[in-house]
């Protein structure tokens, strides 16, 4: 295996391991900061809950818990669908030059 092919193999399996063309291009493209959110308002619902439950508070351990779950979930798949949205995206347009 020559040099060049031994880096060529090594790029392509980077490429594959990864839904984004260039650093910076998760940013770029907005979209998934509403799963991102989502996912953050789960996990401060997680502490609530474990909080509410610690102390006693049954009813307001469930209703912590149902947020939770209802945001981490709704974050999880809006982060899904916008990976997937980004792949085929990527598939139908060719990669363009970004940077230098």
């Amino acid at each position: 295996m020559t040099e060049s092919h031994s880096a060529t193999a090594t790029r392509r399996r980077r490429i594959l391991r990864t839904s984004r063309r260039h650093a910076g291009e998760g940013i770029e493209d907005g979209y998934n900061i509403p799963g991102i959110v989502l996912c953050a308002l789960g996990m401060v619902a997680l502490a609530l809950t474990l909080t509410a439950a610690g102390y006693g508070f049954g009813g307001w351990a469930i209703v912590a818990g149902v947020v939770c779950a209802v945001c981490l979930i709704g974050g999880i798949t809006w982060i899904a669908l916008e990976s997937r949205r980004v792949r085929a995206h990527d598939e139908l347009e060719p990669p363009q030059r970004q940077g230098h």
